[in-house]
């Protein structure tokens, strides 16, 4: 932290806990079908490739500022759950009373983190699909699977986008205009000339403007059409389709998906089936912002779990908008002095901010982040995703999205990491083309 950063008081923890009862019933739908209709405007989404979560109303949510942000997140929950009844004959990870979440990027940051338990959960996991009612008012002997089918098409109907229909979409510069971010790049090369920093990660946002309204439903629908081998998330207006698992947490077993390294689909020569291995796997550059990413993971991991497993090369993913150097890494994690594993939440600060959304080394490239951007992330590239009454979860990092300001206005944002050899025009191109899923999904044209 900087002399000069500023100082920002947490957000009190809600002092008048709920008390909850959930019941979780088993749901005779093992289609993905019933993931696409509960998608509404102010539904809370995580799923991918027809499996996942979606949630309707609250009956409980906090927001929380500051570096104690997780902290405060994380007992806050526990202690509802503490408090709760719960029913779970499912009993799988996702089953039973869950809190969505996002985070900020930032504790500087003027967004407020947030946990949310629905009402009404709608999950699925391969065959097997649920549906959790939890409620503030009712006791757990009077909750039923008809009161739970009941509940949920009143919030469906009560959730479903009243906006005007949707319109064209204009593009307006953010915080951090184009030519801003070509020279806040050049700046970051002169920064990566000394011995402190290897790596920087810089973001930009743009203003997308609707001509009438933006139905989140729309937008998600459209994430989960075209970009399907990705975790498309909803949270209060936080939308996107990120490719990057932060943390998965099962049963004491803790996964994760590391990305970085991209290159543009759109600028492949027609044709040259070897293009993305040589620009990418035999690429000095990218494999060396692919590995310090791997570091900044495991350096992380280690002190925490034992039975580590990372692979010695990357693979390459393809996405319809870029290819991406990724591994996949997991490993055990230790109990505590309590006995209990760390939880997903536990897992998801203690690897947040990572290299690959801040830079090499994380403190100090987080520093001159502030002064090169000169903009407020919010939650972007942020801890976003769900936690259970168990303690497992998932929450991967809030990229390839963004955040809806009013009914007509979202803001994106995208990042690219700039090592010593990066080119600015190269990077802001690379920063459009990780624009294009949310661009897409609006339906708008640069």
């Amino acid at each position: 932290m900087s002399a000069d950063s500023p100082v920002i008081s947490p957000v009190p923890v809600q002092e008048d806990l709920p008390t909850l009862a959930s019941v979780t019933f088993s749901f005779d739908r093992t289609d993905q079908s019933f993931i696409l209709d509960a998608l509404r405007h102010q539904a809370l989404v995580w799923t991918r490739q027809g499996n996942g979560l979606v949630g309707l109303g609250s009956v409980a949510r906090v927001k929380t500022r500051g570096e104690d942000r997780f902290l405060q997140a994380r007992n806050w929950f526990s202690d509802v759950v503490e408090r709760a009844t719960v029913i779970d004959p499912i009993n799988r990870p996702g089953s039973g009373p869950v809190a969505f979440g996002a985070f900020s990027f930032s504790y500087t940051s003027c967004y407020e983190s947030r946990l949310v338990v629905p009402e009404i959960i709608f999950g699925k996991d391969g065959d097997k699909s649920w549906i959790t009612l939890t409620s503030s008012t009712l006791p757990a002997t009077e909750l039923s699977y008809e009161i739970a089918m009941h509940r949920a098409q009143q919030l469906l109907a009560e959730a479903s986008f009243a906006g005007a229909a949707h319109g064209s979409i204009s593009l307006l510069p953010g915080q951090l205009t184009a030519g801003a971010y070509l020279e806040a790049v050049s700046e970051a090369l002169e920064v990566l000339e000394g011995e402190q920093i290897s790596k920087l990660v810089l973001s930009r946002d743009v203003i997308a403007r609707s001509s009438g309204g933006i139905d989140l439903a729309d937008v998600l629908q459209e994430l989960i059409k075209g970009y399907d081998n990705c975790w498309t998330y909803a949270v209060d207006g936080l939308v996107g389709a990120t490719p990057e698992m932060l943390v998965r947490v099962t049963n004491g077993k803790a996964e994760a998906r590391v990305l970085a390294g991209t290159l543009d689909r759109a600028t492949a020569p027609v044709g040259d089936t070897n293009y993305p291995h040589r620009e990418l796997f035999e690429d000095p550059k990218q494999r060396v912002e692919h590995q310090l990413a791997i570091d900044s993971l495991t350096l992380a991991l280690d002190p925490i779990s034992h039975g580590m497993s990372a692979p010695e090369q990357p693979f390459i993913l393809e996405l319809p908008n870029v290819w991406h150097l990724a591994s996949d890494v997991s490993a055990q994690l230790r109990p505590g002095s309590n006995g209990r594993f760390p939880s997903a939440l536990d897992i998801a600060e203690a690897f947040h901010p990572t290299a690959a959304v801040c830079g090499t080394p994380t403190k100090e490239a987080g520093v001159a982040l502030r002064e090169l951007e000169g903009l407020d992330r919010g939650p972007y590239a942020g801890p976003v995703g769900w936690i259970d009454s168990r303690g497992d979860g998932e929450f991967g990092i809030a990229l390839r999205g963004g955040v809806l300001e009013d009914e007509s206005t979202m803001r994106l944002y995208a990042g690219c990491g700039i090592v010593t050899g990066s080119d600015p025009e190269s990077e802001l191109a690379e920063s459009w083309a990780k624009m294009r899923p949310m661009l897409q999904a609006l339906h708008a044209e640069r």
